[in-house]
């Protein structure tokens, strides 16, 4: 008989270095049968423990190559949706704090997606002419939208590659939820920004105008990080100022201006990579997460190298940082007693859409 699963409410209390403490042990008994997965953008003191790290996608692949029976996301919930999709039926995907969203993802939710689909529909021919293209920081239900009408997913390292599919399939592309990312990605394409139009989902046809839509090349929601819309030209501006000899490096979430003035732009493993590999003694100001910057900062600092947080104001995903020690260890204590706890289970139906949207996204960008 298995034992009863354990309240997560005494692990409140505890400290961070006795949890530290008792989740290595919880992970050495488990052994194999456990990966624990961790966003660039988790704190430190769940960082630490993760097996593998990176962005959401790369890690869900890495999951499901391991010989894992438990799959934990330090992350949040479409990040652990993502693992339960491409993981292999006898895994489990867990998410340590359900509370774990995503600001950006909720703001585009299947009820308003689909009822933009159909007020499109009034002025094109949709399925026909306009290609829905998500973003993987999206719902899964989302992504077996997409699935089920011709479209794909697409990350923030291969957006242009995605974009380039869509648009040689249909003439028009829906992106969803970051409006940011699909104008930066549009204007480096070079897409005109007048033939990139902002769909307001709480407006009727979108507050577009017929003529607006048929001009649109790309149909971008209104959907943004609440992280990167921290970032201002103005801090550029400041930090230029002081440092000119500064390079900017910002991820395509943050807005049009701030990539404008950046001297790179491009995905968390991008800025990482990017950072890693420049000369010793030079100096960034960086427009992502306060944890991965500090964190960079942290790994440089012996070649000489500053890492700057691009906004004066301390901000971090808030929803990621749910995701504490006193939750991870009350995870895999339940696991030492075959009682996962958190579950993260995608209908199969949905799954199976989801996977097809997935599938065109990685054969477009392996």
């Amino acid at each position: 008989m298995q034992a009863t699963a354990i309240d997560v409410s005494p692990y409140a209390a505890l400290s961070d270095q006795e949890c530290d403490a008792r989740i290595l042990e919880a992970r050495r008994t488990l052994g194999d049968r456990l990966v624990i997965l961790g966003h660039h953008y988790q704190r430190d003191e769940v960082f630490r423990h993760a097996d593998f790290s990176g962005d959401s996608l790369k890690l869900s692949r890495q999951a499901a190559a391991s010989k894992a029976d438990y799959i934990v996301f330090c992350g949040v919930h479409f990040m652990a949706e993502v693992a339960d999709i491409l993981s292999r039926p006898e895994q489990i995907a867990m998410l340590p704090d359900l509370a774990a969203g995503c600001s950006m993802a909720d703001m585009a939710n299947l009820a308003k997606v689909e009822r933009a689909w159909k007020e499109l529909g009034r002025v094109l021919e949709a399925d026909e002419e306009i290609t829905p293209v998500t973003y993987i920081n999206s719902a899964a239900d989302l992504k077996a939208f997409c699935g089920a009408h011709g479209g794909i997913v697409c990350t923030s390292t291969n957006a242009r590659q995605v974009l380039d599919w869509a648009f040689s399939r249909r003439g028009k592309v829906l992106f969803f939820p970051d409006q940011h990312l699909g104008r930066n990605t549009g204007h480096r394409m070079g897409i005109p920004l007048e033939q990139m139009v902002v769909w307001d989902f709480d407006q009727p046809m979108g507050g577009l105008s017929e003529a607006q839509i048929r001009a649109a090349r790309i149909i971008l929601w209104k959907g943004f990080c609440s992280v990167h819309q921290m970032f201002q030209p103005e801090h550029i501006d400041r930090f230029k100022a002081k440092y000119p000899e500064a390079k900017i490096i910002s991820h395509p979430e943050a807005s049009f201006e701030v990539c404008q003035k950046s001297d790179y732009v491009g995905s968390t493993e991008y800025i990482i990579r990017t950072i890693h590999q420049a000369e010793p003694g030079t100096r960034w100001l960086v427009g992502t997460e306060l944890n991965l910057v500090n964190r960079l900062h942290q790994q440089c600092s012996h070649e000489g190298k500053s890492v700057h947080f691009m906004s004066p104001t301390v901000c971090m995903c808030s929803t990621m940082f749910r995701i504490d020690p006193q939750h991870l260890l009350w995870t895999l204590e339940n696991l030492l007693l075959d009682q996962p706890v958190n579950q993260i289970k995608v209908p199969e139906k949905e799954a199976a859409l989801a996977r097809t949207a997935l599938t065109r996204m990685l054969e477009v960008s392996p």
